[in-house]
C-alpha cells in the first residue's frame, strides 16, 4: 500500500487559508483517484518537533564517540528518539504533500524544525568518499502547495527574494527527490478583485495534480 505524508504548517484550517484550502482539495481529489492508499496528515502545528539543540548535538556527539543510546541523558534520549521517529515515519512512506504559507519570503519556523529532522545522515542522505553527498530516496516524489500575497512563483519578477519552495526544492533534491511540483496559491494581495479566480485556478491545478501524483 502507498503511503503519503500530508504535512502542513499553517496555524489555520482550510476555511482560513488559501494553502490550506487548496491542500485540503488536494487530498480530498487524490483519495478520489487512490482509495486505497494511506494518507497521513502531519499537522507540525500540533506535533512535538524538537529544534536542533545543545542536547541534540551533544547526544549524537556521545553517540559517535560510541556511548550507548542508554547512557545518554534523559533530554538526549527522548529528543533523539522522537528526530528518529520522525525521519524514520518520513523514508517509510511513498509520497510526501508539503503545505504552507509565504511568511517574509519563507515558509513557518516549524517546517525548517521538521525538515532537519528528516536530514539525517545515513537515513535519508549519505556521504560518499569522491563522489559526496548522494540522496538514499530517489524512489519517492512530492508536491508543495504554497500560498503568497504577492506573485513569488517561478517566472515571476520578485522570485529571487522567495526562499520557501526553493529551499524545499533544494532539500528534495538533497534527500534524493528528483520528482517535485509547485502548485502557487499567490496575488490575493496585489489583486483582491481577482481572488476569486486566483483561488479557482489553484484548486483546478491541484486537482489535475492530484490524479497524476
Amino acid at each position: 500500500m502507498t503511503t503519503v505524508l500530508y504535512v502542513t504548517a499553517n496555524p489555520h484550517d482550510h476555511e482560513k487559508s488559501y494553502s490550506m484550502l487548496v491542500g485540503n482539495e488536494f487530498v480530498q481529489s487524490y483519495r478520489s483517484a487512490n482509495p486505497y492508499d494511506e494518507v497521513i496528515h502531519l499537522d507540525l502545528y500540533k506535533m512535538d518537533i524538537p529544534q536542533l539543540d545543545k542536547d541534540i548535538f551533544s547526544g549524537w556527539d556521545k553517540l559517535k564517540a560510541g556511548m550507548d543510546f542508554e547512557q545518554l541523558t534523559e533530554a538526549e534520549i527522548g529528543k533523539l528518539s522522537r528526530i528518529n521517529e520522525l525521519v524514520d515515519q518520513f523514508v517509510a512512506a511513498d509520497k510526501y504533500v508539503f503545505v504552507t504559507p509565504i511568511w517574509n519570503y519563507s515558509y513557518p519556523p516549524v517546517m525548517k524544525s521538521y525538515i532537519d529532522c528528516i536530514c539525517i545522515a545515513g537515513k535519508t542522505f549519505k556521504y560518499v568518499p569522491d563522489i559526496g553527498r548522494i540522496g538514499l530516496l530517489s524512489d519517492k516524489k512530492a508536491v508543495h502547495i504554497q500560498a503568497s500575497g504577492s506573485f513569488l512563483s517561478p517566472g515571476s519578477d520578485d522570485e529571487d527574494l522567495e526562499m520557501g519552495h526553493r529551499h524545499l526544492k533544494d532539500i528534495m533534491d538533497f534527500v534524493g527527490v528528483s520528482t517535485f511540483e509547485g502548485i502557487f496559491v499567490e496575488g490575493m494581495a496585489v489583486n483582491p478583485q481577482q481572488e476569486p479566480e486566483i483561488k479557482e485556478k489553484a484548486l483546478h491545478q491541484a486537482r489535475e495534480a492530484a490524479r497524476r501524483f
